[in-house]
């Protein structure tokens, strides 16, 4: 029987649809594979690390970077360059100062980049990059603390350093073991677990970290309550003996739909929210003292909180309003549309 020319077309949509399906298959089992050969090369590292040679080099790095009165120039060719950067990047942004120095151009003039209070960072998987050996020379000259990290420590870029940080031979994920693919993925992995390692050193916590970032997003979930708290005059306060008539007019002279209550010490004693209001105006006369009326376990931060852990706690105990506390005194009022507006979503 003769196929017609729609059954034709048919059979061959059908064909195609599944030679897609092969083809799709075939790539996604490459996708895993690769991901599979770079997990087994962070194994190997994690392992590295284990060691006491490795360990105690790392621990040298970080305090030799730490200790430095300068910057950490860190410098590498090809993709070990491109892996430089960025750990350069992560560096400044995390309070360590540093700066990327290509070594092309370090031959021609930029040398003079690297002072006498630097520490220099030098990457390469070979530990036989040509480009590098000016500014092993520059060190070595004057004397600067030279980083290594190499998978080959009789490199001549090992023997060239004061501190070598022997990276782990690891099978590259590309299927020729030639592209940096695994290589470059352990060198990125060494990068972060320094700049980690240094922000524990340095005690370098949130405040500082936004005063490096504070454009963004990684700058708007870096605000703290201090920032966008309503303070003096803004902020709604009765004393303890007040009623709750004129509580209820505080509220309403305020935008925080609720008001302290404080003692002449201006530690805060209560809260009263106009929910609470709600809650208690059909039943109380308006001459009643506040006092009676009050939670006395409001919802409270110190200063110094950031706006998304305060969304946290507001959110855990169902309130829009939250107090500002600097030790045992009211600093400030914050209602979460104030942290809506400051982008804390």
């Amino acid at each position: 029987m003769i196929a017609t020319n729609g059954e034709v077309e048919v059979m061959n949509q059908i064909g195609s649809h599944a030679g897609a399906k092969e083809l799709s298959d075939v790539h996604t089992e490459s996708a895993l594979e690769t991901v599979r050969t770079e997990i087994r090369a962070l194994e190997a590292l994690e392992a590295a690390l284990r060691t006491a040679d490795f360990s105690e080099a790392l621990h040298e790095a970080v305090m030799a970077i730490a200790s430095t009165k300068g910057r950490v120039v860190v410098c590498g060719m090809g993709k070990s360059g491109h892996i430089g950067q960025k750990i350069a990047a992560t560096f400044r942004s995390t309070g360590t100062p540093a700066l990327f120095l290509h070594p092309g151009e370090a031959s021609h003039g930029d040398l003079g980049l690297i002072t006498a209070d630097d520490v220099v960072f030098a990457i390469t998987w070979s530990g036989e990059t040509k480009e590098l050996s000016d500014i092993f020379n520059y060190c070595k000259l004057l004397g600067i603390p030279l980083i290594v990290a190499t998978a080959h420590r009789d490199s001549t870029a090992a023997r060239a350093s004061c501190i070598c940080l022997a990276l782990p031979l690891v099978r590259e994920a590309c299927p020729n073991d030639l592209a940096p693919t695994s290589s470059t993925t352990v060198q990125l992995v060494l990068g972060d677990m320094l700049a980690v390692a240094l922000i524990e050193a340095r005690g370098f916590g949130p405040s500082d970290f936004r005063a490096f970032h504070p454009g963004g997003r990684l700058g708007e979930k870096l605000i703290t309550v201090d920032e966008i708290m309503g303070k003096g005059e803004s902020v709604p306060v009765v004393g303890p003996d007040e009623s709750l008539g004129n509580a209820t007019i505080e509220i309403s002279r305020k935008r925080y739909g609720a008001t302290a209550i404080v003692d002449d010490h201006g530690r805060l004693l209560g809260a009263f929210t106009d929910g609470d209001l709600r809650r208690c105006i059909s039943v109380y006369d308006l001459n009643a003292p506040i006092m009676a009326h009050m939670s006395t376990r409001p919802v409270t931060v110190q200063t110094g909180t950031l706006c998304s852990e305060a969304l946290r706690i507001m959110n855990e105990n169902a309130v829009s309003v939250i107090f500002v506390m600097q030790q045992d005194r009211l600093a400030g009022v914050v209602h979460i549309h104030d942290i809506v507006r400051a982008g804390i979503v």
